[in-house]
């Protein structure tokens, strides 16, 4: 949601959800991997302009959430869980657009009213497109309001949104950070921790259309059981 000028940032804060997760465990989603020297550099530095008013703790790796998939189930009940079937069929739609790896850039700094993050900008409309690819399965939503970015980290509280506003217009103008994409990264994170760590789980690439897992643990393994045969093809 954007920052709205006459109101304030939506305060976080470091605890365990678990009337929202109520115990299911991890959370999947689509992102473009950008856990780069140089991102991470970007990243800090913005972090480092905005930390009166970020939430402590915030240690995500840089990257562009392209889709929420959801908890992963055997037997999706709720709108929020996840099949293996279902994650395959995004692959499969990635995979019959062929798209070619393409750059994105980083630009300016700026807010939603929980995130400061950075902006994410494509020439060519591939993050559109691979949104649209993503959508593909029998009545999948993706997000309504959807501005590609970097999240630099999340507030601490409400803040006054014009005395954040001056904050972000004093930030030192900075080069655009080109970076170029060559794969779709299925991802993870622990849901009792609102800023922990990430798990890259698959990587499709985009230059092989192929599917190509890493380690799991046990409560991810059955994701790959049905469809590792078929993404090695």
């Amino acid at each position: 949601m954007p920052l709205d000028p006459s109101g304030f940032t939506l305060r976080n804060e470091q605890r365990d959800f678990v009337e929202w997760h109520r115990g299911r465990s991890p959370y999947v989603f689509w992102a473009l991997d950008l856990d780069l020297p140089e991102v991470r550099l970007r990243q800090a530095q913005a972090a480092a302009h905005m930390r009166d008013f970020l939430l402590e703790g915030y240690v995500r790796q840089a990257h562009v959430t392209l889709d929420l998939c959801g908890f992963p189930a055997l037997s999706p009940a709720a709108s929020d869980e996840v099949s293996a079937d279902f994650l395959e069929k995004q692959w499969r739609a990635m995979q019959a657009a062929a798209l070619s790896p393409f750059e994105i850039t980083l630009g300016h700094l700026n807010s939603f009213s929980s995130a400061a993050y950075l902006e994410v900008s494509d020439g060519g409309g591939e993050i559109a497109t691979l949104r649209g690819c993503l959508a593909g399965p029998a009545g999948h939503r993706l997000e309504g309001h959807f501005v590609p970015h970097v999240t630099v980290g999340l507030y601490a509280d409400a803040w006054p949104a014009q005395a954040v506003l001056e904050r972000l217009q004093s930030y030192a103008a900075v080069e655009p950070l080109c970076c170029r994409i060559e794969r779709v990264s299925l991802m993870s994170y622990q849901p009792a921790e609102i800023a922990g760590p990430l798990t890259c789980l698959a990587d499709y690439s985009l230059e092989r259309a192929s599917l190509d897992w890493h380690s799991l643990t046990a409560s991810q393994a059955f994701i790959s059981d049905s469809i590792l045969e078929n993404s090695l093809s």
